[in-house]
């Protein structure tokens, strides 16, 4: 389903050319960040310190788009928790803020890293703004602030206790914002994304996301290995949509309040004994004689049992509409992998 605003702004931002700066420009969200306002003809600024970052996926944005690439973007490695270096960035328009070090697990693991990176880095980036004086700031919170709340589905004014540090460096950087937005007077929007998905999100690594670390599972005809029983739940948000709520947060109309907070999903749940089931049909149309399994091990710590996001509140604020359900974002990622 096309959202008709947002298609009237990507249409308008083609006549009209802003300065972006995205973080985490490397990443699996910000680089499709990157090739989406090349395509819309905007100037952008990317930085990263590749920690988590691939270098191969602005390679990618290069391949898809050459000529912009080459005309209107700007590269800096440059790291979130050193001010003196963001600092040295040109004038900006609008920040759109991925950068972090996500992973409940590895949170867990080493939460004095997770709080350099998440918190630190984040009050530079505020600090940064303010100096700049730019139009918006856009940043990505996450589902995990919602903690132990039992209620579905998950409203923006209900959380409960935090479960992880990274959850509870995500709940500071909303009430950093806010603090910001109500003291310096910079308009903010905090996006509480659900388990987004979608082609160049790492399948490897101790701490890669469920969607393609199976997706590369099924193809090598390895075990699909599930925490806990399966009926686990999640409501699964494809790029695209995320996408979407970025640039409608960026360019739309603030409510009467410098900041603001919403869920970025599709409103839909899908257990985890779902899912499987959906990459192995799937993938078969891809691959012969496919032979996955299914395997259960305990529940992981810090997990919750079941998400699923109110997405009414980006609806009326902000126009967001996904265009994307699981199924269709699920095959056109699955497509992606296969056919490399």
């Amino acid at each position: 389903m096309i959202n008709s605003l947002y298609q009237s702004i990507r249409e308008s931002l083609q006549s009209k050319k802003s300065v972006w700066l995205v973080t985490g420009a490397a990443g699996f969200i910000g680089s499709h960040l990157v090739e989406e306002l090349l395509t819309l003809n905007q100037e952008v600024i990317g930085i990263d310190n590749f920690l988590t970052g691939k270098k191969i996926n602005l390679d990618l944005i290069k391949t898809a788009q050459p000529k912009n690439f080459k005309n209107n973007f700007s590269f800096y490695e440059v790291d979130i928790t050193n001010a003196d270096e963001l600092n040295e960035l040109p004038k900006i328009d609008y920040v759109l803020h991925q950068a972090a070090l996500g992973s409940v697990p590895r949170s867990i693991e080493n939460p004095i890293d997770t709080n350099h990176n998440n918190v630190t880095g984040f009050l530079n980036m505020l600090v940064f703004a303010k100096n700049q004086n730019i139009e918006k700031f856009i940043y990505a919170s996450s589902s995990s602030v919602y903690g132990d709340h039992p209620e579905l589905p998950k409203i923006e004014e209900q959380t409960g206790n935090l479960l992880s540090p990274y959850a509870l460096s995500k709940k500071v950087n909303e009430q950093y914002a806010e603090v910001f937005s109500r003291v310096y007077k910079i308009k903010t929007v905090g996006l509480r994304y659900f388990n987004v998905f979608g082609p160049r999100q790492d399948p490897n690594g101790q701490y890669a996301a469920v969607i393609p670390k199976w997706i590369n599972a099924t193809i090598q005809n390895k075990p699909i290995t599930i925490n806990g029983d399966g009926s686990t739940s999640r409501d699964f948000c494809y790029i695209k949509n995320v996408i979407q709520a970025n640039i409608l947060a960026a360019l739309g109309d603030m409510p009467d309040k410098n900041a603001g907070i919403y869920n970025i999903s599709c409103g839909g749940q899908t257990t985890l004994n779902e899912l499987a089931k959906f990459i192995q049909d799937e993938v078969a149309l891809y691959v012969k004689n496919l032979k996955s399994e299914i395997l259960y091990q305990d529940f992981r710590k810090g997990d919750i049992k079941h998400s699923i996001a109110d997405i009414s509140m980006a609806s009326k604020f902000l126009g967001y509409d996904p265009e994307y359900d699981f199924e269709s974002g699920m095959k056109e990622t699955i497509h992606s992998l296969c056919e490399t």
